[in-house]
């Protein structure tokens, strides 16, 4: 800080840069303490009497919320966030782009996924392959992430190849948070476009509790609940209980959308230095493929006669089509301080993901004659099919071991943060396929075609481990904040064939690193650039059974945040050129790995809640991608389902006196420019602007509301990876109605 108030002796306030010949580092803890006590409303501001020369102060009352990292935020700002770090850093001197979802947004617009939670986000796509229930579909800075870019609580979760954790319902998260680009210098192994990193609900001293029902569009019900405090007047014990129960259907003919989800939390502090929180979180899902491999001609092109598939069209087979999925995680959040330098942190998770069963009926597209045209076949309506299914058990741990020192050399003033973290996953995957018949006609489809005995086709045992050691240095010097770290990785994975009782290894070893430098002017300007690089190792084998080299990329970045004095609101620009070599994707379920490609492009991001009762976001992303090098012939060309621009804005507004007091109106535009079909560029997928909106009323301890996505039911292409059978519908019209009581 440049000035520190200091009390002397006769209690009068001066300031002085070096109160009571404090380093910085001590000045930090103090100042923090005494923003925790006003907190608490333990510190008076009004005077009203003066003894002896000594200033009197009356206790008032201060209401006004810190902000922790890993905590509730007020509104939509988040001012301070550990995923980029994982320290308790301010956003404005992070050195790479970190947009949050804070719960007030994500309630505000009624999501229900991941994806819909990111789609007001820059540079950040939830619709890829558009009403699919297992939660698949993000894409950061133009590259499509899966799993591997999927984090609960600063810690990785891994899935398997035919279930992940994507589904996992956003109402247990206090706040989403995506890092943009790469992070393997913090979290090991995974996907340069970025890490969505999920933080849950926690115990709280406040305390609250919240149920909500609500009905709408495809016969959707669902309760929910959520409640936390003090388990006694001590305070050393803290809970918080979070559930929701749901029964529907979607957008899409014959898939229902049920789930359970219940998530307790238990916090223990004895004392101010110590911390011991226990996370707990269960899911079970009964649900369909909602995903439906379409043809291009009849979604984006008329078909032979001019029609167009409806969007809820369904292509399976209603008998045969499952989706089951149950997870479960029990972890722990340990943390110790031992003096003003020193504290340590330690988070462990064991996660569980079961997928009994998984049924699905998919489009093949065109008659395998190959001098018929792609798509449908010639006589515009006969579409083919084939029979999948799938089971999936995992287990996976995951530990992280942190210490972080602050302390000063001379003017330098260090957040030294050191760790080493594992993992061990094992899972089991078995698929197997067979025949059905095709739909004679798909404008008019009738069901109940038998599916064949099922040949399988894959029955493995894979068994992957991973160990980190990293280092991370944030040093402070006048305006200047240089953030720099190092990591070493180690991975190994054992695979085990059944069908061929053969077994592969792999192991794979690489450096990651970081460096950034960032400006804190005194307007609140803070220009930025950094450069980071990421790792990844690819399981498996291409269709030419050749094991897959593993993923690589670097990204240098430069930007500006604004964070204005006396209003409650962020903005970031951020430039970017990001480039991942040896990069692997699907076409169907067929992995094929890609030379290199290169994304270069701007975000801008702005987030604002103003006293007057407005709360705006606003996001557009320019991304140029490239493959650049590739065995495919693509060279050259755009990847597939990547919109060049990509624009969103949402406002709110509540009012806050008058005969309208506590009601309030949201709406929301959001633009995703037109995309390449397939890597050959051979067609283009359009544009669609799509409109969002909300109402709501607060009315003593109750709220009413009223959410449309999608309000005007656009049809739309989400994206294409082929035009036989590879195009995907967005989500259509989705109307919520609401009522929450909160005591």
């Amino acid at each position: 800080m440049d000035d520190f108030a200091k009390l002397d002796g006769m209690g009068r306030m001066s300031k002085d840069k070096s109160a009571f010949g404090l380093g910085q580092a001590n000045r930090r803890r103090l100042c923090l303490l005494s923003q925790t006590m006003l907190g608490l409303g333990l510190l008076g501001v009004a005077a009203h009497a003066q003894e002896g020369g000594a200033v009197v102060l009356d206790t008032i009352t201060v209401q006004e919320r810190i902000e922790k990292a890993w905590g509730p935020v007020d509104g939509y700002v988040a001012q301070r966030s550990a995923t980029g770090s994982k320290t308790d850093t301010p956003l404005i001197e992070n050195p790479q782009s970190v947009s949050v979802v804070t719960a007030d947004q994500m309630a505000a617009q009624n999501v229900e996924s991941i994806g819909n939670a990111v789609r007001y986000t820059a540079g950040v796509g939830g619709e890829l392959w558009g009403n699919d229930t297992r939660g698949y579909g993000l894409q950061i800075r133009g590259f499509n992430v899966s799993d591997e870019a999927f984090y609960k609580d600063g810690l990785r979760l891994k899935g398997s190849d035919f279930a992940t954790f994507l589904s996992l319902d956003p109402y247990g998260a206090e706040r989403l948070e995506i890092l943009h680009g790469p992070a393997s210098v913090l979290y090991g192994q995974n996907s340069p476009g970025g890490i969505i990193n999920y933080v849950s609900k926690r115990p709280t001293d406040e305390t609250f509790r919240e149920v909500e029902v609500s009905a709408g569009s495809f016969d959707r019900y669902q309760g929910q609940f959520d409640m936390g405090g003090k388990v006694d007047e001590t305070g050393v014990l803290s809970y918080r209980l979070t559930g929701l129960f749901r029964d529907g259907d979607t957008g899409v003919d014959y898939v229902n959308d049920d789930r359970v989800f219940i998530a307790p939390s238990l916090k223990w502090q004895p004392d101010a230095d110590t911390s011991l929180t226990l996370l707990g979180t269960y899911q079970r899902d009964k649900t369909g493929w909602g995903i439906q491999f379409l043809p291009a001609d009849g979604t984006v092109f008329p078909g032979l006669d001019g029609q167009r598939l409806p969007n809820s069209r369904f292509v399976g087979e209603p008998a045969f089509d499952e989706f089951n999925p149950t997870l479960a995680m029990l972890g722990y959040e340990f943390e110790h301080r031992f003096n003003d330098t020193w504290m340590v942190r330690q988070n462990a998770r064991y996660s569980y993901l079961d997928n009994d069963e998984q049924l699905g009926v998919f489009g093949g597209g065109a008659n395998p004659n190959p001098d018929l045209e792609p798509g449908l076949d010639p006589d515009g309506h006969t579409y083919h099919r084939y029979a999948d299914a799938g089971r999936s058990k995992l287990g996976n741990f995951s530990v992280d071991n942190q210490t972080e020192a602050t302390f000063d050399t001379g003017p330098l003033a260090h957040t030294l943060l050191m760790g080493l973290d594992y993992q061990y996953t094992d899972y089991s995957d078995w698929g197997a396929s067979g025949t059905v018949a095709p739909l004679d006609d798909i404008f008019n489809p009738v069901y109940g075609a038998p599916v064949t005995d099922l040949t399988a086709y894959k029955d493995t045992d894979t068994r992957q481990w991973q160990a980190g050691l990293y280092v991370q240095d944030q040093i402070k010097y006048e305006n200047w904040v240089l953030t720099f770290g190092g990591r070493q990785d180690w991975a190994k994975s054992e695979t085990l064939d059944k069908m061929s009782d053969s077994t592969t290894e792999q192991s794979d070893n690489a450096f990651t690193g970081r460096v950034g430098l960032v400006y804190l002017s005194d307007i609140g300007l803070a220009p930025y650039l950094s450069y980071s690089t990421s790792f990844y190792p690819e399981i498996g084998t291409n269709n030419d059974g050749e094991a897959f080299k593993p993923e690589t990329g670097e990204q240098y970045e430069v930007g500006v945040k604004y964070q204005p004095e006396g209003w409650n609101s962020f903005v970031t620009v951020a430039a970017f050129d990001l480039t991942r070599e040896n990069v692997v994707r699907y076409l169907g379920n067929d992995p094929f790995q890609t030379g290199k490609i290169r994304s270069r492009g701007v975000e801008v991001e702005g987030v604002a809640s103003l006293d007057s009762g407005w709360d705006i976001k606003l996001a557009y992303a320019y991304i140029d991608m490239e493959i650049l090098d590739d065995d495919e012939g693509t060279g050259g060309n755009t990847p597939y389902g990547v919109p060049r621009h990509r624009l969103s804005v949402w406002g709110d507004y509540t009012f806050r006196s008058g005969m309208l007091e506590g009601f309030g109106l949201g709406a929301g535009v959001r633009y995703i420019g037109s995309t390449f079909g397939d890597d050959a560029n051979s067609f283009e997928v359009p544009s669609a602007t799509l409109v969002d909106a909300a109402i709501h009323y607060d009315w003593k301890n109750m709220k009413f509301q009223l959410n449309a996505s999608n309000l005007f039911d656009k049809t739309y292409v989400a994206t294409c990876y082929a035009r036989s059978s590879g195009c995907f519908y967005g989500e259509g019209r989705k109307i919520t109605g609401s009522m929450k009581y909160r005591w």
